[in-house]
């Protein structure tokens, strides 16, 4: 059984140590990073390492209350000794003035000051809650990393908020469709989503708004999915190569298994579906093009397709629909219009 006393020695011990290599500067990326997951490991340890800069401060202002006049220690000591024939000669007070001084007195207070303000001030930076919002516009989908190096894709007409503070990473997707490539951390890490939580448990996945459900896609590792925001149950628990849709209203689930290339494909601008809606079909090709495509009836928006196309050819989306024979497409000044034929036709595939 772990002794409570001594585990706490060993924090304010690591406390220390820490709060030293900050003092002295210039710590390496991976020590900062070791010392960020230290830190961030539990309330104790960060209690104890702001301890250790209050009682620096406490230290400093204490010395600053009752300074130690070296000047006057000087004067006070015999004027001369004689040992032997040697005779101690006066020290000059301009020549004490002007060069023993400064290094008395400064530099000991500037270092001391560092100290609590370097702690201070990383506190802080871990501590202070962090917010930020990202929004992709039309046709430009993007890429970045969150604070924690979280790397993000997010496609084009898609919104996102992020609020990490000390304890949780929370991100809201708030219209689209973003990927994580969640970076490793102590803190857990969920994406909040039409009233659902996707937390995350060392994974990539893919969370995309649809028109009546959310998509999400695991390329790696393992997410679980909770209804009422992570309040609710447990909808789906998904590892790598799997795809839950979940509908809006009722929360009715359905799990498939996936090709994982096909799940960021989207990344590199291509669109890849599998008997999916012409309407799902219709919403991704239009994020990223100038010309629209228009499904003009329920009936074509319903039917299902398979194919793997560049996002940015029209003149082969508009061939693969050609194709279909229950669909028929025109050709408008800023949009490809496609519409049932008179005749019935069933599921069509092409890869």
């Amino acid at each position: 059984m772990n002794d409570p006393k001594s585990s706490q020695a060993d924090i304010a011990h690591d406390a220390a140590h820490w709060h030293a290599l900050q003092r002295q500067g210039g710590l390496s990326p991976s020590q900062q990073a070791r010392f960020m997951d230290w830190l961030v490991a539990s309330p104790a340890h960060l209690r104890e390492y702001l301890a250790i800069g209050r009682v620096a401060a406490e230290l400093r202002d204490a010395l600053r209350a009752m300074p130690i006049d070296l000047d006057a220690l000087i004067a006070s000591e015999p004027a001369r000794e004689t040992v032997g024939n040697v005779v101690a000669l006066p020290i000059r007070q301009g020549a004490r003035t002007a060069n023993a001084r400064p290094r008395r007195r400064f530099l000991p207070r500037m270092a001391a000051a560092g100290a609590p303000l370097a702690c201070i001030g990383i506190a802080a930076h871990v501590a202070w809650p962090q917010s930020e919002r990202y929004a992709a516009a039309h046709g430009a989908p993007r890429s970045f990393e969150l604070p924690d190096r979280t790397v993000v894709h997010l496609n084009a007409e898609s919104e996102l908020s992020m609020r990490f503070d000390l304890f949780r990473r929370r991100v809201e997707l708030v219209r689209g469709q973003a990927s994580f490539v969640v970076a490793a951390n102590r803190r857990p890490f969920a994406v909040h989503a039409a009233g659902l939580q996707v937390r995350d448990i060392g994974t990539t996945f893919d969370v995309a708004l649809l028109r009546e459900q959310a998509r999400i896609d695991v390329a790696d590792g393992r997410v679980q999915v909770l209804g009422e925001a992570g309040k609710g149950r447990l909808l789906a628990d998904l590892s790598a190569g799997q795809r839950a849709r979940i509908d809006y209203r009722d929360h009715a689930v359905s799990v498939s298994q996936e090709d994982v290339s096909t799940m960021t494909a989207w990344w590199q601008r291509r669109i890849v579906f599998r008997d999916a809606p012409l309407r799902e079909v219709a919403e991704q090709f239009n994020r990223l093009n100038a010309v629209r495509l228009q499904v003009d009836d329920a009936a074509a928006g319903a039917l299902r397709i398979t194919g793997n196309l560049s996002g940015d050819d029209l003149a082969s989306l508009r061939a693969f629909l050609d194709e279909q024979p229950a669909l028929k497409t025109t050709m408008a000044a800023d949009r490809i219009v496609v519409r049932t034929r008179a005749i019935s036709g069933g599921d069509t595939r092409r890869r």
